[in-house]
């Protein structure tokens, strides 16, 4: 009996090594496959989808953001008090100088640039509505300032504050609870 016992810890032995081997092969060889396939990164870049598209149509250069203030048709009508913050510009940009954005969370991001900016509306329609918003830019010598937006009226940059300053590049929006 003692002698069967220790045979069948020995084929016991064997065979666990056997599988593992069958298995390492198994895993290598998957290992092998995965390495040839080309699949796209899972990391998102932030990159504004359809930004080629708006550049070409409205001459507004969108960047990146977080997905929580878009690109927006300037006609969308308010609901409780919020529509979409205006940016006015003296160049050819969006409808006759007017790009418009839509903040739709508490806080967002987008960078983007829009020339010759000279006022910044807010998105709300009455006191007290609207996002709480920064404005972020810079001139052509390269000075960079960061405004409140006036959630619910218009805030003045560039030009649009002094018709002395130089004009105004947009360069980014963040908004913030």
């Amino acid at each position: 009996m003692h002698f069967s016992k220790k045979l069948a810890g020995a084929a016991a032995v064997a065979l666990g090594l056997a599988t593992a081997g069958v298995w390492t092969a198994s895993a290598a060889s998957s290992a092998t496959a995965a390495d040839g396939d080309t699949q796209p990164s899972l990391v998102e870049d932030y990159s504004y989808p359809g930004a080629a598209a708006i550049q070409a149509q409205y001459h507004v250069t969108l960047i990146s953001g977080d997905g929580h203030i878009v690109f927006a048709d300037c006609a969308t009508p308010p609901v409780d008090n919020v529509s979409v913050m205006q940016v006015r510009s003296t160049e050819d940009v969006g409808t006759n100088g007017l790009v418009c954005f839509k903040v739709l969370a508490p806080a967002g991001h987008l960078e983007l640039r829009i020339p010759a900016v000279y006022e910044i509306r807010g998105d709300g329609r009455a006191s007290g509505a609207g996002h709480k918003v920064k404005a972020e830019v810079t001139t052509d010598a390269g000075q960079h300032s960061t405004v409140d937006v006036n959630p619910s009226g218009s805030t003045q940059v560039g030009i649009g504050a002094n018709p002395n300053n130089p004009p105004a590049t947009l360069l980014q929006l963040t908004a913030a609870p």
